[in-house]
């Protein structure tokens, strides 16, 4: 296509976009044009014609949000930044901190742990000497913490008295 700067030039201006994206038949009559009518008749005729641009196609990105919806492609591998940035620090201590203070409360109503071992448990909770719930019941039973439901304790006997 030889000579048809000109040309292309008020195609662009006509069809209201850039250069690069007009497409110029090779014909006399395209190169004859020299006024902005000449180049609508040219358009209307079919022999300049504005290129349509390219897109990112969005299916397959829609597809793969769909799977993640329903809980797939989360595997390790899958995984992108670490998992701080996956979860809050601070969000899974509240979680965790939650978690075995409400078991503790649980006991503590039921009366299946003193008020003095509670208080103890209670900071220990806080200070992170457990891990899990699990870890916490198996500390319990370790240390003799659990008592029976319905179990009375003994109470202390009061001093000079039988």
């Amino acid at each position: 296509m030889g000579g048809l700067k000109t040309q292309k030039r008020l195609a662009a201006a006509v069809l209201k976009t850039g250069k690069g994206r007009i497409r110029l038949k090779d014909t006399k009559e395209v190169g004859e044009a020299i006024t902005r009518e000449d180049m609508r008749a040219l358009i209307k005729k079919g022999l300049a014609v504005k290129i349509q641009k390219k897109g990112a196609a969005r299916v397959s990105a829609v597809k793969r949000l769909a799977q993640k919806r329903k809980g797939r492609r989360s595997s390790r591998g899958s995984r992108k930044g670490k998992l701080g940035a996956r979860l809050d620090r601070k969000q899974l201590w509240i979680k965790q901190t939650r978690g075995l203070r409400m078991l503790l409360a649980g006991l503590r109503e039921k009366e299946l742990v003193e008020k003095s071992d509670y208080k103890r448990l209670y900071r220990m909770v806080k200070g992170n000497a457990f891990r899990n719930r699990k870890h916490l019941m198996f500390y319990l039973r370790e240390n003799d913490l659990l008592k029976k439901a319905g179990q009375k304790t003994p109470q202390p006997m009061k001093a000079g008295g039988k």
